[in-house]
């Protein structure tokens, strides 16, 4: 029977695991418009948006936020607790923490109304007659997009540098490339609805974005579970 020092490796990386699972799942809630009603279009509006104070569902939609928030930000302390520190890793796991941190505090700053869905709602907040949630929300979701974006691109690195975790090695950069052309069609739709032209299908680019960064975080869950690397502290 292995020594409880031998098992220690395998319960850090199975929780880490667990983790970063769970928050894919939750990260990806908002499918859940395909079968429940919202009254918001999925191709023109933001996701965010659901969860909008003044939307029937949008104390579902922050909560499963949260739980994705709080689920990748202890994923990435264990992980930079436990697991093995090289440059790469360090940084993309802090990048991850970052995301998730920023994810959950994004949950607790709720939009009031649904600038893309309501003119009068976007006409408020032109004018700077809306919440100041509506302009805190905006850097956290910012803050948020950048760590998850610089976590798929730092781990994916590191995975491949170091000869970790083979699943992200072999899928990891096909799922950067895919994420990298989804915020740019994401960042000139939001551009040009805030220059008045339009949603540019908004948020069809937006859902692929956050689909694609679940799908990532769920094979970095199956590949810290079976990696080859453990826990070496």
């Amino acid at each position: 029977m292995p020594s409880p020092a031998a098992r220690r490796p395998r319960r850090t990386t199975t929780v880490t695991a667990v983790l970063l699972l769970v928050s894919a799942l939750a990260y990806t809630a908002w499918v859940l418009e395909v079968v429940i009603r919202t009254g918001l279009d999925p191709v023109r509006t933001y996701v965010s948006e659901l969860a909008a104070e003044d939307q029937p569902l949008g104390g579902l939609f922050r909560a499963t936020d949260l739980v994705a928030g709080l689920a990748v930000l202890a994923a990435a302390g264990t992980a930079l607790w436990r697991l093995e520190r090289r440059p790469w890793a360090v940084a993309g796991w802090s990048a991850l923490a970052l995301f998730g941190a920023a994810t959950a505090v994004d949950s607790r700053l709720p939009l009031s109304c649904t600038p893309t869905a309501d003119p009068e709602c976007a006409a408020r907040e032109t004018a700077g007659l809306v919440p100041a949630t509506h302009t805190a929300h905006a850097v956290s979701s910012s803050l948020a997009m950048v760590g998850a974006i610089a976590a798929v691109v730092l781990l994916t690195t590191a995975a491949r540098r170091y000869g970790w975790w083979p699943p992200l090695g072999r899928y990891g950069p096909w799922l950067v490339a895919a994420e990298l052309a989804a915020t740019l069609w994401s960042l000139g739709a939001i551009a040009a609805f805030e220059a008045g032209h339009g949603t540019w299908t908004l948020g069809a680019g937006q859902r692929s974005q956050i689909l694609l960064i679940a799908a990532w975080l769920a094979v970095l869950a199956r590949a810290v579970a079976t990696g080859p690397r453990g826990v070496e502290r």
